[in-house]
């Protein structure tokens, strides 16, 4: 029931973060004007707002003009959707509560909306990254004191700065492989996967390296890109970071076996 609840959440959090995507790199407010179709820019009515749902009934078209609406809104609100519910899932059995749940939430939140804008506009606004330290210092701080295990925070703070650390040091060391926005994010995703564990901090480390490089390789491959192209690198440590939240301790204790270490 929590799974599904929590999906259901993540819908509605799906709606509001077209939004956010579409705003925030634009500088607009996110309250006002109200939603409206990007055509005839008529106000969407609440009954047409209902994620994914009301998308379908109108078979994808503004109810007032008829001009298509892009599949991206109810992909978007699904794709929300189908990440509350699987940090729903996975959170409460590596922390043996509910309590991280809300630091989740704003996790899960932030990582498709800063996806979304870095693919977007190949940037990572300050204005999500930036208060996500402080709220996400917040909720784990209270839910490490609700759980009555201290160290976990103390490990998240190590692991926030311990990842901002590695990327700052890649960024001087080559600044045309990416920039502080990645950095500024890496210790976001560090803070939450260190909460976790060691092995989701590694994992989602590794990983985020990994698909990067094997996307650069097969874009260049395929003659889609070369050593200039500017390719966004956040959604890779985002993808890396989520793996690892669902899977990271299993992924570590296979590699470890692998290698033999």
């Amino acid at each position: 029931m929590v799974v599904v609840l929590s999906a259901v959440f993540g819908l509605l959090i799906g709606s509001f973060l077209n939004v956010v995507v579409y705003r925030v790199p634009r500088g607009e407010s996110l309250v006002t004007p109200p939603s409206r179709c990007p055509r005839c820019e008529r106000p969407i009515a609440p009954y047409d707002n209902v994620p994914v749902l009301s998308w379908l009934l109108l078979r994808g078209r503004c109810r007032h003009c008829g001009q298509p609406i892009s599949a991206r809104y109810p992909l978007v609100e699904a794709a929300t959707g189908l990440v509350f519910g699987l940090l729903a899932w996975r959170v409460p059995e590596e922390t043996g509560s509910l309590w991280a749940m809300p630091a989740f939430f704003w996790f899960g939140t932030i990582c498709v909306a800063l996806a979304l804008i870095d693919l977007d506009t190949k940037r990572l606004p300050n204005a999500i990254t930036l208060p996500s330290y402080g709220v996400g210092v917040v909720l784990l701080g209270g839910a490490a004191l609700a759980d009555g295990d201290s160290g976990r925070i103390v490990r998240a703070l190590i692991g926030m700065a311990a990842l901002y650390g590695v990327y700052f040091l890649l960024v001087l060391a080559y600044p045309a492989g990416m920039g502080f926005g990645d950095v500024k994010l890496a210790g976001v995703l560090g803070l939450h996967l260190a909460y976790l564990g060691w092995p989701q901090w590694f994992t989602g480390w590794l990983l985020g390296f990994l698909l990067g490089g094997f996307f650069g390789v097969a874009a260049m491959a395929l003659r889609r890109a070369s050593r200039k192209t500017q390719i966004p690198y956040g959604p890779f440590m985002i993808a890396g970071a989520l793996v690892a939240v669902l899977a990271g301790a299993v992924i570590a204790d296979a590699y470890l076996g692998v290698t033999g270490v």
